[in-house]
Formats: C-alpha cells, sequence, structure tokens
C-alpha cells in the first residue's frame, strides 16, 4: 500500500528536475515478502523510496539502480535464488526478478498521481521502450523471454467512518499511518478539529437522515462507531445502497440482532445483513478506542485484499 508513496517520490524528483529509477518486480520465486507488480523508486542522489524486502536488497537495489542511470537504459535483474550476486541472498530462499526503469524527463508518475487521486484503476507497463502509465486495469502478466510485463493497480481503501467517541479518531488516524484514504462524519465539533488539524478529512453530520453525506466506491469501506444505534438505521440502508467492499458496526451480538431487525423492516435483505461485519474487528471485546481501532483496521485490510474487485470492475 506504498504505491502512492513511490509515485509522490519520483514526482517530487521530476519537479527538482532530477532523473530517478522505477525499480518493479515482475516475478517471484519462491516466498518473498512482497509480490509482483510492487514498485519502488529511486533518485539520482541514492535516496529512495518503497521497499522490495525485509531489508535483505534494498542497498543493493540503489546501487544497482543509480547504476542504471549511468547506464542510461534498463535491464532486468535477479535477486536472491539464481542471481548472479552471490553475495546478496534472501533469507526466505526466494528470489526476485526486478526491472529497472531509467525515468529521465518522463511524466509516468504525475499520470500515476492523477490516477490515485480521482480514485480510478490504473495499470503500469514494463516494455523495451520504457515504461508506460495504461488507464485502466489489467491483469497482471510478465514475460521473462521478452522482459515485458503490465501490473494492474486499484485506488487505496477509503474508511468512511461515521459515529462518535474517542474511536472514531482513532481510526481515522490509524488508516492515515497505514495509506487509507479516510473521511469521518460525526457530530463531535472536538473530533472534527483534532482531525483536520492532521489534515485528515472530517465532517459535521448532525441528523441521522443526513444520508446524502455518505459516499461509496467499490473500495469504500462504510464503518460505523456509534454506541446509540439509533444513529444508524437509515445511515446503514444508504451505506449498503452504494458501492463498497465492506461495511461494519461496533456493538455486541445482541445490538447487531436489534440492528438487523430494524433493517429488515426497511426492506434489507438477509444476504445484505450476512454482509455486515458486527461485532467489528479480528477480535472482539476490545476495551479502548486504540486496539478497536487496530482490530477493526486489520479486518478492513484483509477485506480489501479479499476482495475480487476485478469481477465487479471487469478487467
Amino acid at each position: 500500500m506504498d504505491l502512492e508513496t513511490v509515485c509522490l517520490f519520483l514526482n517530487e524528483a521530476r519537479l527538482r528536475g532530477e532523473s530517478s529509477v522505477l525499480i518493479t518486480v515482475c516475478a517471484v520465486e519462491g516466498a518473498s515478502m512482497r509480490g509482483p507488480g510492487t514498485i519502488m523508486g529511486v533518485a539520482q542522489d541514492g535516496s529512495f523510496a518503497g521497499s522490495l524486502s525485509g531489508g535483505c536488497i534494498e542497498n543493493a537495489v540503489v546501487a544497482e539502480a543509480l547504476d542504471v542511470l549511468k547506464a542510461g537504459h534498463a535491464r532486468m535483474v535477479r535477486f536472491g535464488a539464481g542471481s548472479p550476486y552471490l553475495d546478496i541472498k534472501l533469507p526466505c530462499g526466494g528470489g526476485l526478478d526486478l526491472h529497472f526503469t531509467p525515468l529521465i524527463n518522463s511524466d509516468l508518475s504525475a499520470a500515476c498521481l492523477d490516477t490515485l487521486r480521482a480514485r480510478t484503476p490504473f495499470s503500469i507497463q514494463v516494455g523495451r521502450d520504457g515504461v508506460t502509465h495504461v488507464p485502466n486495469w489489467r491483469p497482471s502478466s510478465f514475460n521473462p523471454e521478452t522482459g515485458t510485463s503490465i501490473f494492474g493497480h486499484w485506488p487505496a481503501p477509503k474508511l468512511q467512518i461515521i459515529g462518535h467517541g474517542a474511536g472514531v479518531e482513532a481510526l481515522a488516524r490509524l488508516a492515515r499511518v497505514m495509506g487509507c484514504w479516510t473521511d469521518v462524519l460525526t457530530s463531535d465539533d472536538r473530533i472534527i478539529a483534532a482531525l483536520k488539524a492532521q489534515n485528515i478529512g472530517a465532517r459535521r453530520i448532525m441528523r441521522a437522515s443526513q444520508t446524502g453525506m455518505l459516499e461509496g466506491d467499490p473500495w469504500t469501506a462504510t464503518i460505523f462507531l456509534f454506541h446509540d444505534h439509533d444513529w444508524e438505521t437509515d445511515l446503514m440502508v444508504r451505506a449498503l445502497e452504494i458501492p463498497h467492499f465492506y461495511i461494519g458496526a461496533m456493538g455486541g451480538r445482541h445490538a447487531h440482532a436489534q440492528r438487523c431487525e430494524a433493517l429488515r423492516t426497511r426492506g434489507v435483505s438477509d444476504a445484505a445483513l450476512a454482509n455486515i461485519a458486527a461485532p467489528i474487528g479480528l477480535f472482539h471485546s476490545s476495551r479502548d478506542p486504540q486496539t478497536l481501532a487496530l482490530s477493526t483496521l486489520a479486518q478492513v485490510i484483509r477485506a480489501y485484499h479479499e476482495y475480487d474487485f476485478e469481477a465487479v470492475i471487469g478487467g
């Protein structure tokens, strides 16, 4: 989920008039921390963003990238198992095929950032003539004979957090650290002020009938953190209607049973109710806001990685 961070880094180098190198994981053999399509950026001063391992090969990757800049042309390099660099090994025993693409007067990073900010899928295509931004999602593929590849990327998960209390603030902060988009709806002015001071989106919602404030796309998770469950029904009906990949709600099993009964009276199907994560989180009975936030975010990220976005959006 560091895709935007790497693109920002590469774009800042471009704006400074500096060359940089895009490193793409094209193939993985055996165990590896990062999968195909993962990217890393290296600037001409040796600084970098992103990671391709647990710290095992980053220094060697930076050195290779600087050599690529000096040579002025792309190359494919194997690290780990089967690599010509016998002194550089991955403790997991795996191997990575990395493509190094020099970015000289390239607007790739700007194009990727524009697409990321528009929350639309895109792909990065690596070929003999360099690297290209493709403005739609494509299934991942890699041809080792030609060294060409394409990898599709989805927008980052967006957490639409609705509710009251310290758990709202804790979850918004943690989600931002993880690189998620956040949008908070709360009637608590203190929370709004605190989050806005950290450049985290927060809006005031005063009535449960303000359902038009909810927004969604296929990469949105809507999270209800209300102790007063009377707030939920109208808002949850709306959340179920708009695109989303996850809906979760705070409260115990008894509270969820009452919630479901109220939603049934509004015509919500049992199939839709079954997709509401409640009690929320990977581990329940969380007693403090930070633990609740961690439990909830872990469940959201797992749902994001398991969701079949291709079936919903199409390739």
